[in-house]
């Protein structure tokens, strides 16, 4: 039997996280972090319940998932008298329970700085119900905590692991260079196994970092062409493939704007060498949170939907409170879920063994090369409360080229060479999308997302060129245009619109109710554009940019839209236009006279070039190609 120290007790919460103490710790009393002692400083007589996000063992995962056969909690204490107690979590139950028959009285020690401190060892309990275990201090006064962590009791050895840490960045210097810096110092540069068995490689698409300053001490910086997040992990992949002295046994996928805990890595790395049979080339897949409710988790693994669509398979869950911390961990999937799932690339690691065997990503430049990644390799996935990033939410983000030009062509592509989602119907979205924009009048996006799908139609030699950094740069430059919210009154206030000064996000996000008549109405006139139903409309309406946003209380019958992007404080103006709308509709018939005709063919074209797309040959040449 072998042991090993698994996981840390996270005493100093993460910078986006230190609104949300709950994720580390719950009491109604002051803790605060002590850095000279490396402690948390419990401050007052009360109960301190460690049965959280970060700090609770996931049992149930780690059963399910690893050799491990037993637990234990260490922790270090000095102080006012206290107990130690066992903690489970279980479904159904809004507090944690103790476990009494677990615990450890402590007479205390003298309140001084130089006091002794006190080693605890609790042998910890797992019954059938028990989702998450952990531990409560009970005190009498003020108490220190310290050197704590859980303990495995592993059938077996532990497996040999060289973790690749791979990150794609394009001028994101206020990001990667932190991420650099945090990764050298807290996993690199300390004391324990990890630090000789990880290595960082930044793959610098905007070629703007100072890669001999940075490289060095576990970290490669390689300047790469802008060739997306798709063309940058392939080459990270590449590279971890053949480091040296030893090549990369998995390799770890971060996104370069994410705030990452060290100790979602460590726990990471522990895991992989603990892997049963079952699970030995699973992909980790590691949650969203965000970036600025950083106890709100967005996203662990995702799905295509039946519609087409990216989805979380959870749902949105707040991680400060207990429930749905074990709700994470006992989440069940529906047959589509499963079938057509995948680990987003803000935080995957994938098993060296699958990339060799299954290839590459396709260069799709950014958006689906994750999800179509996932979905055609077919892995088990591994999702672990505490295993995250923290990243901004995606409404935070909008940009029309990404979902309404790439989603739209990569979708397709993705579909055609590998036959990813096979259960969901991507010319139905087109359709849906297009609805959505049109209805809006928003026809210069309506214009983009058939660029999107006529660059599908050219087939694979089309992408196969390395054509994706125009293409993109082109998406951005022809999608609508916004400008500040002074000039947005001022345009309005010309044509005798709504004062704009009252309106909050909750006006623009949150739907009116609407009857179904006014739905099939909307649907059967396209918003009063389609003939013979055209009319001009009356007055304004006021709307979210966002692109998947539906609401039509708002915007049916109207002849103009103010239409306000929230997070970035900016608007345009969107006026009904019959002439414009009648020429995109035309273009979409043409393009779906073109697809039925020639689909069949176009479909087998692009799975015939399935294995060239994803072999190290194409992407090592498509590389050099893209940086002449």
């Amino acid at each position: 039997m072998t042991k090993m120290r698994f996981a840390n007790i996270v005493f100093k919460p993460n910078a986006r996280a230190m609104s949300f103490p709950s994720l580390y710790y719950r009491t109604e009393k002051l803790a605060v972090y002590d850095s000279e002692h490396e402690a948390l400083f419990l401050q007052e007589e009360g109960t301190y319940d460690f049965t959280t996000y970060f700090n609770a063992l996931s049992v149930r995962k780690l059963l399910e998932y690893t050799r491990a056969t037993g637990f234990t909690l260490h922790a270090e204490v000095r102080g006012a008298p206290c107990r130690v107690v066992q903690t489970k979590a279980c479904a159904f139950l809004e507090e944690s329970l103790t476990v009494d028959s677990v615990a450890r009285d402590l007479a205390g020690t003298e309140a001084a700085a130089d006091a002794a401190w006190e080693p605890i060892d609790l042998e910890l309990k797992v019954d059938d119900d028990a989702v998450l275990v952990a531990f409560r201090i009970e005190t009498r006064g003020a108490v220190e905590l310290r050197r704590s962590w859980y303990e495995l009791e592993i059938e077996g050895d532990l497996d040999p692991v060289e973790l690749s840490l791979v990150t794609t960045t394009f001028k994101k210097e206020s990001y990667i260079i932190p991420n650099i810096e945090l990764i050298r110092r807290e996993i690199l540069g300390c004391e324990d196994d990890i630090a000789r068995h990880v290595r960082m490689n930044v793959i610098d698409n905007g070629r703007t970092l100072d890669a001999e300053a940075l490289s060095g001490d576990g970290v490669t910086v390689f300047a790469n062409p802008n060739v997306g997040g798709s063309g940058g992990f392939a080459r990270g992949m590449i590279e971890s493939l053949r480091q040296q002295p030893i090549a990369a046994t998995h390799v770890l996928l971060m996104d370069d704007d994410v705030s990452v805990s060290s100790e979602s890595i460590r726990r990471t790395y522990n895991l992989l060498r603990i892997l049963n049979a079952e699970y030995r080339e699973a992909f980790i897949s590691g949650a969203m949170l965000d970036f600025m409710q950083g106890e709100e988790q967005w996203e662990d693994v995702g799905f295509m939907t039946a519609e087409g669509t990216f989805s979380t398979a959870k749902g949105p869950l707040n991680l400060s409170k207990l429930p749905e911390v074990v709700l994470n961990e006992r989440m069940r999937f529906t047959d589509l879920q499963r079938e057509q799932m995948y680990a987003a690339w803000w935080y995957c690691c994938i098993p060296a063994a699958v990339i060799r065997r299954e290839g590459l990503p396709l260069p799709l430049f950014v958006r689906c090369d994750d999800a179509e990644y996932g979905i055609r390799c077919k892995p088990r996935f591994i999702t672990m409360n505490s295993l995250c990033i923290w990243h901004m939410a995606f409404d935070a983000r909008y940009n029309a080229a990404v979902e309404r030009y790439q989603t739209t062509r990569n979708t397709m592509i993705s579909h055609a060479v590998t036959g990813m989602a096979p259960r969901s119907d991507f010319l139905r979205e087109l359709r849906r999308n297009l609805s959505i924009e049109l209805r809006k009048f928003n026809y210069t996006d309506a214009s983009v997302l058939l660029d999107g799908f006529e660059d599908f139609l050219k087939g694979p030699d089309f992408i196969a060129a390395p054509v994706a950094e125009r293409c993109f740069i082109e998406a951005n430059r022809n999608v609508e245009k916004f400008f500040d919210l002074a000039k947005l009154q001022a345009d309005v206030d010309s044509d005798g619109g709504p004062d704009l000064s009252g309106i909050t996000e909750r006006d623009l996000d949150v739907p009116n109710r609407h009857s179904k008549l006014i739905t099939l109405i909307d649907l059967v006139t396209w918003n009063f554009q389609r003939a013979p139903f055209a009319r001009r409309g009356e007055g304004y309406g006021i709307i979210s940019a966002l692109g998947w946003n539906n609401d039509l209380e708002k915007f049916h019958g109207k002849r103009a839209l103010v239409v306000i992007d929230w997070h970035r404080q900016r608007g345009t103006i969107r006026r009904k236009d019959r002439k414009r709308y009648r020429a995109i509709m035309r273009r979409y018939r043409r393009d779906l006279r073109f697809y039925r005709a020639h689909g069949e063919q176009l479909r087998r074209s692009y799975a015939a070039a399935r294995e060239m797309l994803t072999s190290q040959a194409f992407w090592e040449r498509y590389l050099r190609e893209a940086a002449e």
